[in-house]
């Protein structure tokens, strides 16, 4: 019966006081830790923010593309079976809702504006700027054919994350209630 009313003391002790009692910590038999004192309740800070990831950004940028266009559904989903009709008219829609959204959080330039196809100068050797491609030398060359312009990202403005907010889920799974 000794247990059952120690139990119950526990219990009222954490749930009024935060913690156990000096008399319940010695009928345990435990100890407290250093720097506990049973005259003064240490408050412990509060719990950190979670830091961003570095994938946060990608992450909520494909939950933006799913929210407005459904891109995550279309690019899972099995289209073998679906014609070439269906496939394009489906794209369309799928690609100016996701070309509206991409501008409306990122402004993209390219990385060289000039016309595709056409000799080109190179801005930089910067390989994150300037893929030379084909037959290049072992000293990349100052130009050549312009395949691909490019793009930088110059401003991105994605909405805040909520603090309790999962990065990683992109789009919640829905329940229709009836």
């Amino acid at each position: 019966m000794n247990r059952v009313f120690l139990a119950f003391r526990c219990f009222f002790n954490i749930l009024f006081q935060g913690r156990l009692s000096d008399p319940a910590v010695t009928a345990l038999g435990l100890t407290r830790r250093s720097g506990a004192s049973s005259t003064a309740s240490a408050k412990a800070p509060p719990p950190a923010a979670p830091a961003a990831k570095t994938s946060d950004g990608a992450l909520q940028i494909l939950g933006i593309l799913q929210r407005d266009s459904r891109l995550i559904d279309f690019l899972m989903e099995d289209i073998t079976a679906y014609s070439d009709e269906q496939v394009g008219a489906a794209v369309r829609e799928l690609h100016n809702q996701c070309r509206d959204s991409m501008a409306r959080y990122v402004t993209l330039q390219p990385v060289i504006d000039s016309v595709e196809g056409t000799f080109t100068q190179a801005p930089s050797k910067d390989p994150n700027l300037v893929k030379f491609i084909g037959n290049v030398p072992a000293t990349p060359p100052p130009g050549g054919i312009l395949r691909h312009k490019g793009w930088r990202a110059v401003k991105i403005d994605l909405p805040a994350v909520g603090a309790k907010q999962d990065a990683s889920v992109l789009a919640p799974a829905e329940i229709e209630v009836e």
